[in-house]
């Protein structure tokens, strides 16, 4: 059945389908391509004419027939309507703008404004209210100045267009040139205040007049829960001569949100008058404070529940890793939002249970980019890199909205695998999905390439970025010191002290790190005794360990074992393994064994210390405390790590082993390997057979050493990277010696450079020579 109105609506378009009005087409048709110029002289009589009381009504028909398909989105329809009208008025053209604006139809909206015959004051309004609700505040402003007559409503559409736009200053120069104000526009200024943070300025504001509204006081009591000032909030409640159900709401967050959950508790069995937000908020304290058992008992006895008080008591469960009760509870949930089933995801992989979690995520009715970014980060942080660039990849072929969650876990991802070509095509995305370069993308995007080798770009991109936080600073310090670069990375320390920002931990370690890469022994010994009457830094156990490092490559065996018992707490593995280590380069066999007895006890499963100690023994020719080491390990169970290197190219990544004889091309690489090995033994290389630590033959040992994983992934980088671009190799374990030999020598004779990270450092192989200068 058809209504009156749309009836009565039939027969005024049948009766005026014949009028002048039908030979004119429309002139805002859904291309925007017509004018709107046509009978203006007309119109305006039209507008100016007086009608008879039946004529009024008829118009008003018209009127509403355009707002209500405006209201629905139809707005070609709506423009039909006005096209036959008799005449218009002007609340047939507020009507048009007005729909235009609410169907984000801006120009068009503008276009029809400005070739009205005749504006009323509602016109102006309108048109103003739909700038600032786009947040065009310029063009709002533009409109405004115009204004040759203004109301209250026109100066508080600007105020709080200003406002709902962080920019408080002008709202309160607006707010000051007001020549009259209302309620809205004192709650304007002081809810800009609170939502801004200056909750001095809106305190002021709020002293300055009496008999303000219930809705401003909970405004303000809000900004002082927000600001965490819980003591001013239960003062300032405490003065409150009326509240209602918002009031007690608010004050009882704000205790549950700082920690005070008894006084949240005391606060809900007083509250006279409690709603589903009241339950809901005392049931996400006690979830805050991991009191989940309390949290559950209440939750048992809410009258009413909505989704987020489910979602909040299943993320008590979550938090608490206990997926067994938050699966029961997802189970009788008897509604899920997306928010729901990304907890429930989060959770699974948090706890390592990725098939869960995937199956989950696969059985979504709808994901949104935290789904996505929750998944990515699940495989990214397990150590599934492969699977983590899958499912982004997957992500965008679907169509699925990339935000920067999702973008930061993939770049970490290509920052762990090395997958430098990916990272720089995610790099591209962010610039064309319109991601500035600020901190927390920004940072992403450094790791990324200091990590992939490249850290020529992450300076680029360093010194393009608009924000800059201490962890931007950080990054680029010790990038240059794991790439070998020790004087650039204390360049750049020296330069963040004078853009004053101060050093923390993770600073100093990595210029302490930066010292030791590089053999600044004294440089390391100044700043490592003064860094906590400088900048407040109390060494701990990684600075400790990074002076141990430092003293220990240096030869200073000795000062660095004084150091280690001069410390204010017990040396832990790392500090005992760098001693090791660097024991088995200097040959100090008495030191090496007090620190492996030392790891032994505290890590018995560490595999790398039992084989740093062999290697010390194999040097020596002590192959019978080889064999006995061995013996040793194979009783425990420990088992040696296994050597891989692998390179990227063309998006697929190659990997080795040692020997390898399982990679599609190995004959050629073999073959290609001779040639090479042939013409850098006419360069002078020779093979340091030292390295080998079995008891074998000269010639095996020679043969032994020519096929380890990284020799391998880079005679085939030589063979398959393009003349002109850096072959970057990765590696799971530290580059032997024959092989840093090795790979100076193919760098000189092939005149390329070459990149090889292995798990201490990034060596930059170029003519002959490598960034770590041998010391490393």
């Amino acid at each position: 059945m058809r209504c009156a109105g749309t009836k009565r609506l039939e027969e005024l378009c049948a009766q005026n389908q014949h009028s002048s009005f039908s030979g004119l087409k429309p002139r805002f048709n859904a291309k925007k391509e017509a004018t709107f110029h046509s009978s203006a002289k007309r119109t305006q009589t039209q507008v100016q004419k007086p009608q008879s009381k039946s004529g009024d009504e008829d118009i008003k028909q018209w009127n509403v027939a355009i707002s209500s398909y405006m209201r629905n989105g139809r707005c070609n329809e709506a423009l039909r309507v006005f096209e036959r009208m008799p005449r218009w008025s002007s609340v047939s053209y507020n009507a048009m703008i007005s729909g235009y604006l609410r169907n984000g139809e801006f120009e068009t909206a503008r276009k029809m404004f400005d070739e009205m015959p005749e504006r009323d004051l509602v016109s102006w309004n309108v048109m103003i209210k739909g700038y600032v609700r786009n947040r065009s505040l310029g063009k709002a402003r533009e409109l405004f100045e115009r204004m040759s007559e203004r109301d209250v409503c026109s100066w508080n559409t600007m105020l709080s267009g200003y406002a709902q736009n962080g920019c408080v200053d002008e709202a309160r120069r607006v707010f000051d040139r007001m020549p009259e104000r209302n309620e809205v526009s004192w709650n304007a200024l002081l809810s800009a205040y609170v939502q801004n943070g200056r909750l001095e300025e809106a305190c002021v504001l709020f002293d300055s007049r009496e008999n303000w509204a219930l809705v401003s006081w909970n405004c303000l009591l809000g900004g002082f829960v927000k600001k965490k000032k819980i003591v001013e909030a239960r003062k300032f409640f405490d003065g409150m001569s009326v509240r209602d159900v918002v009031s007690w709401n608010t004050i009882i967050t704000g205790y549950a949100q700082n920690g005070k959950i008894g006084e949240a508790r005391k606060l809900f069995d007083e509250s006279p008058v409690k709603d589903v937000f009241t339950w809901t908020a005392i049931v996400s304290g006690y979830v805050q404070n991991r009191m989940v058992e309390e949290a559950r008992e209440l939750f048992d006895k809410m009258p009413e529940r909505n989704e987020v008080s489910w979602n909040a008591m299943l993320a008590g469960y979550v938090q608490g890793e206990r997926m067994d009760m938050a699966k029961e509870l997802f189970d009788v949930m008897p509604f899920r939002n997306v928010s729901t089933w990304n907890t429930m995801i989060t959770g699974y992989a948090q706890c390592g249970d990725l098939s869960e979690a995937k199956s989950l995520f696969d059985k979504m009715p709808k994901r949104d980019p935290v789904s996505w970014a929750a998944m990515i980060a699940g495989y990214s942080q397990s150590g599934h890199g492969h699977e983590a660039l899958r499912l982004f990849v997957q992500m965008e072929r679907e169509g699925g909205r990339l935000n920067r969650s999702s973008f930061s876990s993939a770049l970490s991802t290509c920052a762990d695998v090395v997958a430098l070509e990916l990272g720089k095509q995610l790099h591209g995305r962010l610039v064309k999905g319109g991601y500035e370069s600020g901190c927390f993308v920004g940072n992403a995007l450094l790791l990324m390439y200091c990590k992939c080798g490249s850290i020529e770009d992450a300076n680029d991109l360093f010194e393009e970025m608009t924000g800059r936080d201490i962890v931007s600073w950080n990054t680029m310090i010790s990038g240059y010191s794991r790439h070998g670069f020790g004087e650039e990375a204390l360049r750049f320390f020296e330069s963040m002290k004078r853009e004053g920002l101060k050093p923390d931990d993770a600073t100093m370690v990595a210029v302490l790190s930066a010292c030791s890469h590089t053999g600044l022994v004294d440089k390391g010994r100044e700043h490592f005794y003064t860094m906590n009457q400088d900048y407040g830094v109390r060494p701990n156990s990684q600075h400790y360990a990074c002076m141990v490092d430092l003293l220990g490559r240096a030869g200073l065996l000795e000062e660095a074992h004084s150091l280690m018992k001069a410390m204010p707490f017990e040396p832990d593995g790392a500090i005992w393994g760098t001693l090791l280590g660097a024991s088995r380069v200097h040959g100090n066999t008495e030191l090496a064994e007090i620190a492996a007895d030392k790891i032994f006890a505290m890590e018995p499963d560490n595999a790398g210390m039992y084989v740093l100690l062999s290697n010390l023994y194999a040097s020596l020719g002590r192959w019978g405390d080889v064999s006995k080491l061995r013996v040793r390990m194979r009783d425990k169970g420990v088992k040696k790590v296994t050597g891989y290197s692998w390179i990227e190219i063309h998006n697929e990544t190659h990997t080795f082993s040692v020997g390898d004889e399982f990679h599609a091309e190995r004959d050629e690489i073999y073959a290609f390997m001779e040639d090479l090995d042939l013409r850098m033994k006419r360069a002078g290389y020779v093979s340091k057979t030292n390295v080998v630590l079995h008891d074998v033959e000269e010639e095996e040992k020679e043969r032994m050493v020519r096929y380890h994983s990284e020799r391998l992934a880079v005679a085939y980088g030589i063979m398959r990277v393009p003349q002109g671009k850096p072959i970057r190799v990765i590696k799971n374990l530290r580059v032997c010696e024959d092989c840093h030999s090795a790979i100076k020598c193919m760098a000189k004779i092939t005149g390329r450079v070459i990149i090889l990270r292995d798990n201490n450092r990034f060596h930059h192989f170029k003519d002959g020579s490598c960034s770590c200068g041998d010391y490393w």
